[in-house]
């Protein structure tokens, strides 16, 4: 069974488009770059799994003592540019069929886009994180990482 690559640019039937604008509003940073073993976004999952491969976050050498602590936590949250993806439909058209707003979908094609994944941390060398559960390309630009709890986050019974 031969498997259909994607043409990942163009408009399914349903979908709209709309015009970029030429400004920006933010100044991002990227602080380092996720290895995967995905190539092209048809190899990519739909969503990361706890038990997929073992995948490695490279932070920059000047992010490194952001770092210090990191080994306590066991699942973290990593907010990466998805730097192939489209920034122009208003409406997409999932493989699932029927037509969604873009802020309805998951879809890495959105104004902005910034994705977010939960990892299992599996271990830390050398400003590299070793996780599992990504879903991304191969040398995609990392933008933040964050415990997804810490000592100094409130638990869900103690938040007003």
């Amino acid at each position: 069974m031969t498997r259909e690559t994607m043409d990942w640019q163009a408009a399914r039937p349903g979908e709209t488009e709309a015009p970029l604008p030429e400004r920006s509003d933010a100044r991002l940073v990227f602080i380092g770059r996720i290895r995967t073993p995905f190539a092209t976004r048809d190899d990519c999952p739909r969503q990361g799994r706890r038990d997929g491969p073992l995948c490695r976050v490279e932070v920059d050498p000047l992010w490194r003592p952001a770092l210090a602590g990191i080994e306590a936590f066991d699942e973290l949250d990593l907010l990466y540019w998805m730097h192939e993806a489209r920034r122009d439909l208003l409406t997409q058209s999932p493989r699932g069929g029927g037509t969604l707003g873009t802020f309805a979908l998951r879809s890495p094609v959105r104004p902005n886009p910034i994705a977010l994944s939960r990892v299992k941390l599996e271990g830390v060398a050398d400003g590299t994180l070793l996780v599992r559960g990504l879903d991304c390309l191969d040398g995609t630009p990392l933008l933040d990482i964050k415990p997804f709890r810490c000592s100094h986050s409130p638990r869900a019974d103690q938040r007003d």
